[in-house]
């Protein structure tokens, strides 16, 4: 009885799982293709300097990555073009909506964030943890907030919202470029004796410091979702069922898997109130 009750729950599980691939992708209201995409054009503001986004820049054609993939397929249903915005610093892509850069976005969610730009629920998530130069003392992520301690972030970024409200003794040293570029010469010249980022990216910068680590674990976990002006209703509605379907129908997984990214996962399904 016992195995075959555990067979008929698997059975539903596969049905189910089943349905949410083959579902249809949510029709798109008139008024939220006006609102993402007016005059065809849908633009897609990325952070080119982090893998987890974008692994491969380049002509708009030839541009790899979860968020590239996500971006082109939104396009698609909107019946739009896919125009890339690039950003080096999350700061930077934050301050491209003041000036009306960019339709969507592809972002890390942070509470301050928010506050001028409207979230889809994440459609992917990993964590943050620190990269340390060949001989550090720093060999836990507990050792990071101590006196004497200075700490690499990108100014703005999600880690840097994070750690200004929790370290307590240890000094941030922020700066306004991506954590592979004048992170990793802050952090070779030992100015900083750590850099904070997400795990995807600091493996990547690790590879090509001879000696560095990656500490293990995290502080803090990152969630990416797609983020809309605030004002488009019907843009941000469509927006958030876009990114379910994305989820349930394995379109983030694929792309996740084809950009060959690890330690990175597909987000749960938002909850329906």
């Amino acid at each position: 009885m016992k195995e075959s009750t555990m067979g008929r729950a698997a059975a539903l599980f596969f049905t189910i799982a089943l349905l949410g691939a083959s579902a249809p992708a949510p029709t798109v209201p008139p008024a939220a293709r006006s609102e993402l995409a007016p005059g065809g054009k849908l633009r897609v503001g990325l952070l080119v300097t982090n893998p987890v986004f974008v692994t491969k820049d380049g002509p708009a054609a030839e541009m790899r990555g979860v968020a590239v993939d996500l971006g082109r397929e939104l396009a698609k249903q909107l019946g739009a073009s896919f125009e890339p915005v690039r950003y080096d610093a999350a700061g930077k892509l934050v301050d491209g909506l003041k000036s009306r850069e960019w339709d969507v976005a592809f972002l890390g969610f942070e509470q301050g964030r928010a506050a001028v730009m409207d979230f889809t629920a994440p459609y992917l998530e990993l964590g943050s943890t620190y990269l340390v130069p060949a001989g550090s003392s720093i060999r836990t992520i507990g050792d990071i907030d101590k006196a004497g301690n200075r700490i690499g972030t990108s100014d703005r970024s999600a880690q840097e919202r994070y750690l200004t409200s929790t370290l307590k003794q240890a000094q941030l040293v922020r700066f306004s470029s991506g954590v592979g570029q004048e992170g990793v010469q802050l952090l070779s010249s030992g100015k900083v004796h750590a850099l904070s980022g997400n795990r995807v990216t600091l493996m990547a910068i690790a590879a090509k410091i001879p000696g560095s680590r990656v500490l293990e674990g995290q502080f803090a976990p990152v969630l990416h979702a797609l983020a809309v002006p605030k004002g488009k209703t019907a843009g941000g509605t469509y927006a958030k069922e876009f990114i379910e379907h994305a989820k349930a129908s394995g379109f983030v997984q694929k792309a996740i898997d084809g950009a060959a990214l690890r330690g990175v996962n597909v987000a749960s399904a938002a909850s329906r109130k």
